[in-house]
């Protein structure tokens, strides 16, 4: 060990305590390559005007553990200055392994740069961390480990951000546990490659929010034959350092490796690059862009969501498959979004100012002002639902493929679109329902039922003019409740599928000031006529079940067996059966 002025040099393998306060000084480890080092911080506190407050140069692994019971403090002044031929610009610079933990509390400000990165991997396994930082808050290059730990991070860049621009099987993120409160100009988290959160406590505001859219575990021990070297700025230490066992292997799924995205204005909560796996933990996000966005698949198998996104809630360039937790999307431009959407389980709530459900294909390209998709494709698109409980609130529409849409199972409830131009379902390729529960309420000017290759029952029928806060129901003949929910918008039309529903039975459906008695003609009933080759469609579309252009002369005249089409289209007119009383 050196020390030359204000600057300490380690040059050895061990084990260092550092206590007291070095001003406008820095520690700089320059080690052989195969060595291991240790700093424990017991009540330090290091500023550099011009560089970082530690700087790893060279290591095998370095670990900086907190004491317990301990405050820390590293900054920097607001530049840094060239040392030697390494671009250091953080208040921790690590260009080998680097390992946090401990039992205390460590505080980082970087007025430049940002607060801790490592050039190889960066994890983090306890101790308490507040960094405020004028870029990324943490950086790895080949990954982003962390296992527990307290972390409130402020930045002008993204929050947590670990990228490899050399190898695009690195720049990945794990995370189990741990608290983060993360208010970051750019991305909340953001990996180049995969990112896989299971469990912790997440708190997000990125970009502003959507308003702005227009306990330690595994701490490292010394090496057998080691002895803890002391370095007191101003006493000697009155404690030993805490000791644990060593990190967790990091376990990798399966994944793709896609580009990432322009970092330049990128504002969402949580996004990678490849597939992003999320399997509990309670997530609080508020983005200006995507609340969740990946470039290739996201999986959502368990935890609690609270979302407000300025664009997307969820979304996926690939697939999106939700097999279980809560999710409650309170405001987005599209609620959940993917060239697939495929949900088995799980609680859902979605208010969006577009389509609720979206399965396109193609990557997305909205984010600010126009809210515009590239996606256009329908090969190999498709919505399925199986199971689960989904409650939809759209402007737009209710659940909107470009290719297939398949439903066998669950509960789904839709309410809107209040006006004509989008409907609760809009499909382009096939529709069919085979099991489950689906109501809809919505406008009738666009509106589609399931098509032929459903086997259940299915109703869409014309309404009153209904209103936000109905109280909607469908019983059978014997007064047995089958189907009851609560419209969220304005509404003049109703679709109804659920396992009881069968051809032949009288059912009595009740819709605010709406009472009717349907005779199920058919398993489809209101299933349109055809357009051309395409089955119900509107407008040369794949649509079954279409229900006209507008609300003048939607599904006929008062006596329910009118015209639905125009005529001026000069395509065969469109009728939907009808035999209430």
């Amino acid at each position: 060990m050196k020390i030359s002025g204000r600057t300490i040099t380690i040059t050895d393998e061990g084990t260092y305590i550092l206590s007291g306060t070095l001003k406008n000084g820095m520690v700089i480890i320059d080690a052989e390559k195969t060595d291991k080092i240790q700093l424990v911080l017991n009540g330090a506190k290091i500023s550099s005007s011009t560089s970082a407050a530690v700087y790893v140069k060279q290591a095998d692994k370095v670990f900086l553990t907190t004491a317990a019971n301990t405050k820390n403090k590293l900054s920097n002044g607001g530049t840094y200055e060239a040392i030697d031929d390494n671009h250091i610009d953080a208040v921790i610079y690590s260009k080998d392994d680097l390992t946090l933990n401990g039992k205390g509390l460590l505080k980082i400000n970087a007025k430049s740069g940002h607060g801790i990165v490592s050039k190889d991997s960066l994890v983090l396994t306890g101790g308490r961390y507040v960094i405020t930082a004028e870029k990324h808050g943490l950086s790895g290059k080949d990954d982003i480990c962390i296992a527990n730990g307290s972390y409130r991070i402020t930045s002008g860049k993204d929050g947590i951000h670990a990228e490899n621009d050399d190898d695009a099987a690195y720049g990945f993120l794990y995370i189990s546990n741990g608290t983060f409160h993360i208010t970051a100009e750019g991305d909340g988290i953001s990996s180049s490659y995969f990112g896989q959160i299971e469990g912790g406590s997440f708190n997000i505001l990125a970009g502003g929010g959507c308003q702005s859219s227009s306990s330690t575990s595994g701490q490292q021990t010394a090496q057998p034959g080691q002895t803890a070297q002391s370095v007191n700025f101003i006493q000697n230490p009155s404690e030993q350092n805490p000791f644990g066992k060593n990190p967790p292997d990091f376990k990798q799924p399966d994944t793709q490796t896609s580009a990432s995205d322009d970092d330049t204005a990128s504002t969402k909560g949580i996004k990678a690059a490849g597939n992003l796996w999320l399997d509990g933990g309670t997530f609080i996000i508020d983005a200006a862009d995507d609340a969740l966005h990946t470039n290739s698949s996201i999986t959502i198998a368990d935890g609690s969501y609270q979302i407000a996104s300025g664009d997307d809630g969820i979304h996926a360039d690939d697939s999106t498959i939700i097999s279980g937790g809560t999710i409650d999307i309170t405001q987005s431009y599209e609620g959940i979004e993917g060239k697939t959407v495929v949900i088995s389980g799980g609680n859902v709530t979605l208010t969006a100012d577009d389509d609720g459900l979206n399965a396109a294909g193609g990557a997305d390209s909205s984010g600010f002002g126009a809210h515009k998709d590239s996606f256009a494709s329908s090969e190999g698109v498709y919505i399925t639902i199986s199971g689960g409980t989904i409650y939809i609130t759209a402007s737009g529409d209710g659940i909107d493929s470009n290719g297939d849409l398949t439903i066998s199972g669950g509960q789904t409830y839709v309410s809107g679109p209040s006006r004509s131009g989008n409907g609760s379902l809009d499909y382009n390729g096939e529709a069919s329902i085979t099991g489950g529960i689906f109501a809809a309420s919505g406008a009738a000017g666009m509106a589609q039922n399931f098509g032929s290759s459903s086997t259940q029952g299915t109703m869409l029928v014309q309404t009153d003019a209904g209103s936000n806060g109905d109280h909607i129901s469908l019983a059978d003949a014997d007064g047995n409740m089958l189907v009851s929910w609560q419209a969220k918008t304005d509404y003049d039309c109703v679709i109804i599928s659920c396992p009881e529903l069968t051809q032949g039975n009288t059912y009595a459906l009740t819709a605010g000031n709406t009472s009717k008695q349907i005779e199920m003609t058919s398993l489809i009933y209101g299933q349109g006529s055809q357009f051309g080759n395409k089955p119900g469609g509107m407008n040369g579309g794949s649509r079954p079940g279409a229900m006209g252009g507008g609300r003048q002369g939607a599904m006929g005249d008062s006596n329910r067996q009118g015209a639905i089409g125009d005529g001026s289209r000069n395509k065969p007119d469109l009728t939907v059966d009808d035999n209430s009383n």
